[in-house]
């Protein structure tokens, strides 16, 4: 093996002709640039005065061997100022690159694989700038241009010496996306397959474009599944997302966004972009302008190393140590340098990173490199005078005095901090696979061939790249390694968390794994100060139980809680349903339950009025029967009328007892009997007093024209009259009953108050406030009929009849009932309405019932038990004395007021 730093390839004295040849055609907006690239590198290549011909390789490391793989490392930074490469890279440059070397080794050392065939390489700087690797891969091609020399001639006449480019038939590589792109268009005009260590974007998935491009690491769009199954197990919707500018960044945040989307339930409050040249005071703006949606601490980072510092030192000046909640991606991963004097503002942080595993081997390897034992890499001087900060002597050139004389006797990871770059293992299986793709290759062409056959002498690009594709392998970390149709690998990753507090060493802790699907342990999670509780990152928190979310208009995760009020309950998180009518909602609102029913208790304030007054009415009734009973032939009760007075103390008691059927539990027969009841005593009191009130009128008007009394006087004809007068109201009953029969019925109209704890479904007979109304009329008809009459027979003396007594009976009564109409009604619309208007119906009618057995029977039975000797036969008088007695009583009353009005005038009686 050899290496090689040699001088470009002059020709000796005019332009060549070259015929590029390639497979296909091809279209791309980098077309252009590739053409005039090609040109310029291979057209310009001209210089008189010799014509000796060596290629020109710069910065390349050449390593002989039967098949020739190519390598792409950032072994550089990017060059300052316009410089093409700027300082060694010691981890992302020199250790991957020398992990492609230590597997060429380890391969071209197995009898099992590639047996008797070496791998050979040819790697190249690309200095971590995607124009220059660009310029630097045209070395692979260069094999593939047909070169037609026949008109060159040296200055002796002689044709030029030109030896014919090793081949590459793969390329490993490269690092960065953004430069894994630019060299993929230029492979794919040649066929060259191309297989990356590093290169995670989206973009390079699409096998339309990139067809010969495969990787051994996941795509940042499994990398960005990962992240949104991340914020999604935290319970986050509401993140910011950070990216720098460049292909990795803004590839990576755009798969972000888009899965996100996709699957729902994850906002973006922010997407910011980090300058490729950020002015001074950027990265304070960038942490003042994701305060402006303070809810979104979650930040969700595609950025480089450099940025991850200067965002996390910015928010530390604006002294917002704890609030962010930072998810990185793998270029965070879990490095210390990101982080270094920030801890406090990075703790929390959870990162990803490919699953990988530390080679031991390649430790060993590397570690035991020198100076003097590998002479092949042509930039590990550079490394060790970086790497123990010492300086290589060297001919006419002086030593810095301020650094320290390199010996060479230095030992990495002796003298030097050593930890394996975490992309080691992805180089050693990228070359691994080309391995096992050349190897599976030359075992179908060149069955028991020794060495390259003719067939795989060219190695044929598309045929490789199938078998790439098809490869299935363990890799060094004893994972798996295969490819998709799009020449992905699957996407396996690891879950860090930097933690800090309660940890006996701070730092990265795994805390879970993501390979198509998240195992996170959420327990080992602990955030700023050691708290365990993971923090919110929500535009909205969930609305409490019986509240509506009311959306945000275009922000799916923002959202208004509105309560769900009067009879309303929550459906779902949106939707607020008014609950069945014989129902109301739960206290929490989240369902609805039976609304309670209730009725007119007998221990309720609202019965036992009515049942005390309803008691003594008809204790009092009962004695008055008893004692009309007893003296049943005596004077006073025979001149009462037995006959009526019994049916009117038989309507008095029914009135008093219809108290307890409005107050007893509704039932069907309970219905009945208020239907029956509620009119039936009224209309027999009152048809009862319309008789008697109606003879006693009668008699009187018909003695005025005559001395013959009237017809349908005696008791059994106004016995007669009243049941007649009796049955138009049964009779109306029993119609009612035969059109709607009686049963009960649940109100819960009547109690319903805005409150729906308040609401109360009322048991009731199916009687409505018109049909109680229209029960009660035709007693009413009765009862003013009978004022009427007892208005008309107001003059007949007291000493004869029971006028006056009915008189101021129907009078009170009258005024009981018109103060009952507006009391009634006038409850409608109360929630205690069934309470009040049953209160009030079952009074009125006692009152009225009590003023007719105070008025009418409680003289008599006063006399009869306390004054006997009032209750004697007086001497009986012809109805032409009754009448001529009456008309003198009212003469004379007529006298007696004209005398109080002042008037002495005496006038003759004109009726003797």
């Amino acid at each position: 093996m050899t290496s090689s730093s040699s001088a470009p390839p002059w020709l000796c004295l005019h332009h060549q002709p070259y015929r590029v040849s390639w497979g296909r055609t091809y279209h791309s907006t980098h077309w252009p640039h590739l053409l005039w690239l090609l040109w310029v590198w291979l057209g310009l290549g001209v210089w008189p005065g010799s014509c000796s011909h060596q290629h020109f390789h710069p910065h390349s490391i050449k390593i002989a061997g039967d098949i020739t793989l190519g390598g792409l490392f950032p072994v550089h930074s990017r060059g300052p100022h316009g410089l093409p490469c700027g300082e060694i890279k010691k981890e992302k440059g020199i250790h991957r690159m020398e992990a492609m070397l230590y597997a060429l080794d380890q391969i071209n050392s197995d009898p099992e694989l590639l047996p008797n065939i070496t791998l050979g390489a040819r790697i190249l700087d690309t200095c971590s700038r995607d124009t220059y690797a660009l310029e630097q891969s045209l070395t692979f091609v260069q094999a593939l241009i047909q070169k037609d020399t026949s008109d060159i001639r040296c200055s002796n006449g002689e044709p030029p010496i030109i030896r014919k480019p090793e081949r590459v038939v793969g390329v490993i590589g490269a690092s960065a996306s953004s430069v894994s792109i630019m060299v993929a268009n230029v492979l794919r005009l040649f066929e060259i397959p191309q297989i990356s260590y590093a290169s995670t974007a989206p973009e390079l998935s699409d096998n339309n474009r990139y067809d010969f491009f495969s990787r051994v690491v996941p795509p940042d769009s499994y990398q960005a599944q990962a992240m949104v199954d991340i914020v999604k197990a935290m319970g986050w919707n509401y993140v910011s997302t950070l990216a720098s500018e460049g292909n990795y960044g803004e590839s990576g945040v755009d798969a972000f966004m888009q899965i996100s989307r996709e699957a729902g339930g994850v906002c973006i409050a922010q997407s910011l972009k980090i300058p490729r040249e950020p002015k001074p005071g950027e990265f304070d703006k960038i942490v003042k302008r994701l305060m402006e949606t303070s809810n979104a601490r979650g930040v969700i980072i595609f950025a480089n190393e450099d940025d991850i510092k200067r965002v996390l030192e910015a928010a530390k000046r604006a002294n917002l140590t704890g609030h962010f909640l930072f998810v990185g991606s793998d270029s965070w991963g879990a490095k210390s340098s990101p982080i270094v004097e920030q801890e406090d503002v990075a703790e929390g942080a959870v990162t990803i990173l490919p699953k990988r595993a530390s080679i031991e081997g390649f430790d060993q390897y590397f570690t035991s490199r020198s100076l003097e034992n590998n002479r092949r890499n042509i930039w590990f001087a550079e490394f060790w005078e970086d790497d123990f900060r010492c300086k290589l002597t060297r001919p006419g050139i002086k030593i810095d005095s301020e650094k320290k004389k390199c010996t060479g006797e230095e030992r990495i990871s002796r003298d030097t901090p050593y930890e394996q770059e975490g992309k080691v293992q992805f180089v050693i299986d990228a070359v691994y696979a080309m391995a096992h793709a050349l190897h599976n290759m030359h075992q179908d062409l060149c069955p028991g061939s020794i060495g390259v056959c003719d067939k795989m002498d060219p190695v044929e690009g598309r045929m490789l790249l199938s078998y790439i594709r098809a490869v299935g392998f363990n890799g060094s970390a004893g994972t798996g390694v295969l490819f998709n149709e799009n020449g992905d690998a699957p996407g396996r990753y690891d879950i860090f968390q930097f933690q800090m507090s309660n940890t006996t060493n701070p730092g990265y802790r795994v805390i879970g794994q993501w390979t198509n699907n998240l195992r996170l342990n959420v327990e080992e999670m602990q955030w700023s100060g050691g708290d365990r509780q993971i923090p919110d990152s929500v535009c909205s928190f969930p609305c409490a139980p019986g509240e509506r979310k009311k959306m945000v208009k275009g922000v799916p995760c923002c959202w208004h809680c509105e309560l769900c009020d009067g009879y309303h309950y929550q459906l779902d998180e949106l939707t607020c349903e008014t609950c069945p009518f014989d129902m109301r909602p739960t206290p929490n609102r989240t369902s609805c339950r039976s609304t309670p029913i209730i009725k007119l208790e007998w221990h309720s304030p609202w019965a036992i009025i009515p049942v005390f007054l309803a008691i003594l009415g008809i204790l009092a009734t009962s004695s008055v029967v008893v004692t009309f009973i007893r003296f049943n032939d005596t004077p006073i009760v025979r001149a009462s009328g037995r006959e009526l007075s019994y049916v009117l103390l038989t309507g008095i008691f029914l009135i008093y007892l219809i108290t307890f059927l409005m107050i007893a539990e509704p039932g069907a027969v309970v219905c009945a009997f208020r239907r029956l009841l509620l009119g039936l005593g009224m209309s027999i009191t009152y048809s009862a007093m319309l008789t008697k009130t109606n003879r006693i009128y009668r008699i009187f008007e018909q003695g005025k024209k005559s001395v013959s009394p009237p017809r349908f006087i005696s008791p059994t004809s106004q016995l007669v009259i009243t049941f007649v007068l009796i049955s138009v109201q049964v009779l109306g009953v029993f119609v009612w009953f035969a059109v709607v029969p009686p049963h009960t019925t649940i109100d819960y109209e009547e109690q319903r108050p805005p409150n729906p704890e308040l609401a109360r479904g009322v048991l009731k007979c199916d009687m409505s406030d018109l049909s109680l109304i229209c029960c009660l009329s035709y007693s009413i008809v009765l009862m003013v009929t009978c004022t009427v009459y007892a208005v008309k027979s107001r003059g007949v003396p007291e000493t004869f009849n029971e006028a006056k007594p009915i008189g101021f009976t129907m009078y009170t009564t009258c005024i009981i009932w018109l103060a009952f109409v507006p009391i009634f009604f006038g409850t409608a619309q109360s929630t205690e309405k069934m309470f009040i208007q049953t209160t009030t119906l079952t009074v009125s009618m006692s009152l009225s019932a009590s003023v007719s057995l105070g008025m009418l029977y409680m003289p008599k039975v006063y006399v009869i038990l306390f004054h006997p000797e009032q209750n004697v036969q007086k001497r009986k008088r012809s109805f032409k004395a009754v009448v001529q007695a009456a008309t003198m009583s009212t003469h004379l009353s007529a006298k007696s007021n004209d005398k109080h009005n002042g008037e002495t005038k005496i006038e003759p009686d004109r009726t003797q």
